[in-house]
């Protein structure tokens, strides 16, 4: 399809700002308010059956426990950001003394990446909130703009209605509890959708800074620079779109990911230093499936005698595992654009491969927001309020199942 060229020595009309914002609001609007009003029934839920079980108030401040239902946001994972956004780093391969087991490095900052905290910091000294308050208004602010992102990229596919139900569905999600925390997930997942549709729309260099953002904030963000580097090498060799642009993104993408791999590295005197912290300081190494296969052959038949076993978190992670390969052939069956297939591919490889804590998959599985795109095309078949119902159930429940049950009856 080729575009209509405007004759030489004319120029389009501008919009005026002010129509401009109107059809902003017109076009992003609805979407917005479908999923605040999804993740703010969820949100409640999660704090009533936290507030109900009381079990926060037993339990330590960094793990899970806290004064209020809420401070429970901030905990695990949450409390790490906060001490970078406080007072930085420190990398260090210290031995805990007389260690024989899995864990034989005392853990530190360092298997953090930096950009979450630095927005965090950046805005508390912007609003004057502490740590804990912007480090949930940018996760908020980042779930919305992924909201958008998933939204932009499924309209491409099955129109409107299917990238509200996109939208919809990144709202309700197995460990969507994570979007409205003190996480960096929201903020990987917005970097993430906006860099494939750059470029599904051939905006090469802004795909590249996407690409290079996400890589200081997530490792699986080796996925999304594999993924640019491969839809980029298919534009060099149908020449659509130049030579400078997609090679200057594929030069741009891995800075962010490699360039602190290599500053942790130097700081801690040995290059791979971040992946010996990963592994001996939180037993997460890439394993090749095997603690996956483990997880999927023991929970079916009831025994929870493998590493890391959370009973009742492991069984819905077992079930977004086997949701996941389900929908993986349908997308395949859309003949989705060779970006969307790689990096969901190798983000579920990433993610399926490794030892590490299985309930904690279903909210390292949110990147694979591509997976909703079968869901959605099927979905824009109902009407609105139908749709809007079953997305409410769903936001109701994952109370529950992506938030409690994450937080309080696994490890997030």
């Amino acid at each position: 399809m080729t575009a209509t060229l405007p004759h030489i020595g004319t120029s389009a009309p501008r919009a005026a700002p002010g129509t401009r914002l109107r059809a902003a609001a017109r076009r992003h609007g609805p979407v917005l308010a479908l999923f605040g009003a999804l993740k703010l029934a969820g949100f409640c839920s999660f704090m009533y059956l936290l507030s109900s079980a009381g079990d926060f108030r037993t339990r330590h401040p960094r793990f899970g426990g806290g004064a209020h239902a809420w401070d429970v946001l901030a905990t695990w994972d949450g409390w790490w950001y906060q001490q970078i956004a406080l007072h930085g780093y420190d990398p260090k391969l210290v031995p805990v003394p007389g260690a024989t087991g899995l864990i034989t490095l005392e853990g530190n900052s360092a298997a953090f990446f930096p950009l979450y905290p630095a927005l965090m910091r950046l805005t508390s000294a912007v609003t004057g909130l502490g740590s804990y308050g912007a480090g949930l208004l940018v996760s908020i602010v980042a779930s919305f703009a992924a909201a958008l992102g998933v939204y932009a990229v499924a309209e491409r596919f099955g129109g409107r209605r299917a990238g509200l139900a996109a939208a919809g569905l990144w709202a309700v999600w197995p460990g969507s509890g994570v979007e409205w925390a003190v996480y960096s997930d929201s903020l990987y997942v917005a970097l993430a959708a906006w860099a494939c549709h750059a470029v599904l729309t051939r905006r090469w260099l802004t795909a590249g800074v996407l690409t290079f953002a996400a890589g200081l904030n997530r490792p699986t963000a080796a996925a999304l620079i594999a993924a640019l580097g491969v839809a980029a090498l298919l534009s060099l060799r149908r020449r659509e779109d130049g030579v400078l642009r997609p090679v200057l993104a594929m030069a741009l993408a891995p800075l962010g990911l490699f360039g602190y791999l290599l500053w942790v590295g130097d700081r801690m005197g040995d290059l791979g230093g971040y992946f010996k912290l990963q592994s001996g300081a939180w037993a997460h190494s890439f394993d090749y499936g095997k603690q996956t296969w483990d997880v999927l052959t023991s929970v079916p038949v009831g025994k929870f005698d493998y590493l890391f076993a959370y009973p009742f978190a492991d069984v819905i992670s077992v079930g977004v595992i086997l949701l996941a390969c389900a929908l993986l052939p349908l997308l395949l069956r859309l003949r989705p654009p060779a970006v969307l297939i790689v990096y969901t591919v190798l983000t579920l490889a990433l993610v399926l491969g490794s030892q590490q804590i299985v309930a904690n998959i279903s909210r390292y599985l949110l990147p694979c927001f591509p997976l909703f795109l079968p869901l959605a095309v099927a979905m824009r078949r109902l009407s609105l309020p139908v749709q809007c119902t079953l997305l409410g159930i769903a936001a109701l429940a994952s109370g529950s199942y992506a938030g409690y049950a994450l937080f309080e009856l696994g490890v997030p």
